[in-house]
């Protein structure tokens, strides 16, 4: 099933309609349960958005009451400092410098508390000889293939469903001692990528 992302495409500035159209939408109501919340017409909902009815400040404020809504945040919202939401595949670079994929989700949002990373492990590939520790969590799941976890003096192999969570300042290694890739689902806060 191929889906379409869709953003709202409003401005600072733009009319009343079209902003009510992408607040409406924002909140997932339809034209005709905003009005039922409202208690006004569907004709109502539907003239303002196409900008065919200018209404009142007090019309306009017993809509927004079903969403429910003040008129500043809905005069204030600002439709462009809302970050990506739905990433597809080729909207998430590899952010890694060797074999091993760490394909980041939510790269466009600078403002993010966590990463999460889609990454894909080649057969006999590790994260070095070395053991990593840093400030945070993290935790992840194997999707597929075996993933070979080191945290402090603790070893599993894990497989398909199998996960880990621990505090990063453990020292901890990951490697795929297996015969195909390894793919993981993995996250960790704050975002180290």
């Amino acid at each position: 099933m191929d889906s379409v992302i869709q953003r709202p495409e409003v401005q600072d500035g733009d009319d009343v309609g079209v902003r009510l159209k992408a607040v409406r939408k924002m909140h997932g109501l339809s034209q005709r349960e905003l009005a039922k919340r409202a208690g006004v017409t569907n004709a109502t909902i539907s003239l303002i958005e196409q900008g065919r009815v200018s209404p009142s400040v007090g019309s306009l404020k017993k809509v927004l009451d079903g969403i429910p809504m003040s008129l500043a945040d809905f005069f204030t919202l600002r439709f462009d400092d809302n970050p990506q939401v739905f990433f597809r595949a080729e909207e998430m670079p590899n952010v890694g410098t060797g074999p091993i994929q760490y394909r980041l989700l939510g790269v466009t949002n600078s403002k993010r508390k966590m990463s999460i990373l889609y990454e894909v492990y080649p057969p006999g590939q590790d994260t070095g000889p070395d053991l990593l520790s840093h400030e945070g969590e993290e935790g992840g799941i194997v999707v597929a293939g075996e993933l070979e976890v080191t945290v402090g003096g603790e070893v599993a192999l894990l497989g398909p469903g199998d996960g880990y969570y621990f505090n990063s300042r453990r020292p901890h290694r990951f490697r795929n001692p297996g015969e195909s890739d390894c793919i993981l689902v993995s996250a960790n806060s704050p975002p180290s990528v």
